[in-house]
């Protein structure tokens, strides 16, 4: 299926191929738990912005390796290139305009992300 998102004020939006049944994590860590972000981990080529590249910014800590991008409009940070699957984009289920028919979360322990990442590399594969 196709499904599309968006930031709060829409000035990002996007579409991305995904099932209709889903797994999507929810983390604990810092960040995510502190934004309430459930994680629909998708290939790069399942993945295309539709406007506002020129409203995205990036922030990155840490290892630097994932690339938060997030409205400079709203605040909103609807995707993302997580650092457990740089070769996907992180998508907020929350962002999505419609939700997939059938919904799995899945508790991932970020706070001991060293130990745990290795779960998550089939994400962005096909």
């Amino acid at each position: 299926m196709i499904y599309r998102g968006s930031c709060h004020c829409g000035a990002v939006s996007f579409e991305a191929e995904a099932p209709d049944s889903v797994e999507v994590e929810d983390c604990n860590c810092s960040i995510c738990s502190k934004s309430g972000y459930l994680h629909l981990i998708v290939p790069k080529k399942n993945f295309r912005l539709l406007s506002g590249e020129e409203q995205l910014q990036t922030y990155t800590f840490n290892s630097g390796v994932a690339k938060h991008t997030f409205c400079r409009i709203c605040g909103i940070k609807p995707f993302y290139i997580p650092r457990s699957n740089p070769d996907g984009v992180d998508i907020n289920l929350r962002c999505l305009n419609e939700q997939p028919k059938s919904i799995t979360i899945v508790e991932f322990d970020g706070q001991n992300w060293e130990q745990n990442a290795h779960t998550l590399a089939h994400k962005s594969r096909e």
